[in-house]
């Protein structure tokens, strides 16, 4: 399963990442995983403020290049942001602590999950962002059953 739209704007962008935490599953065993692909400035960010605002988020959203990763305690879920773009060795992840964070009512976005190859868990949906000149063009693809239900929610 898979969805593909064009977004024309940044707004529309944080719109997809809204569309996708609207109707994100809610009962799950362990942490629901996103994979957000695409080269620098192709929104991997800007859906991920779009998912985070939708869920009650009230502060900024930026890209947690420096940290890694930022926590998100929300009222229905905790989201997990990482940003794996300055990892030289996918090794570099065991010292964060992530295996605690692999529990149910949570959702992690993983902005570069290349970088961390074979030590992230499989992703239950990837959305592929690719900047064009007027456009971009956001591809959601399931991985899981679990991804699956969730695509088609979100119609």
């Amino acid at each position: 399963m898979s969805i593909r739209i064009t977004a024309s704007t940044p707004e529309e962008t944080e719109t997809f990442g809204a569309r996708l935490a609207r109707v994100v599953p809610r009962h799950l065993t362990s942490a629901l995983i996103v994979h957000l692909t695409g080269d620098l400035g192709a929104g991997k960010t800007t859906l991920a403020r779009g998912f985070l605002k939708q869920l009650g988020h009230e502060g900024t959203v930026k890209s947690p290049t420096y940290t890694l990763f930022e926590t998100y305690e929300l009222p229905d879920l905790s989201v997990v942001h990482l940003d794996l773009y300055r990892l030289q060795e996918p090794s570099e992840l065991d010292a964060l602590g992530l295996r605690d964070m692999d529990r149910p009512r949570t959702v992690w976005l993983v902005e570069w999950p290349d970088r961390g190859a074979g030590r992230l868990p499989a992703a239950d949906l990837s959305v592929a962002l690719e900047a064009g000149e007027s456009a971009h063009v956001l591809t959601a693809v399931a991985h899981s059953k679990v991804g699956a239900a969730w695509l088609a929610e979100v119609g």
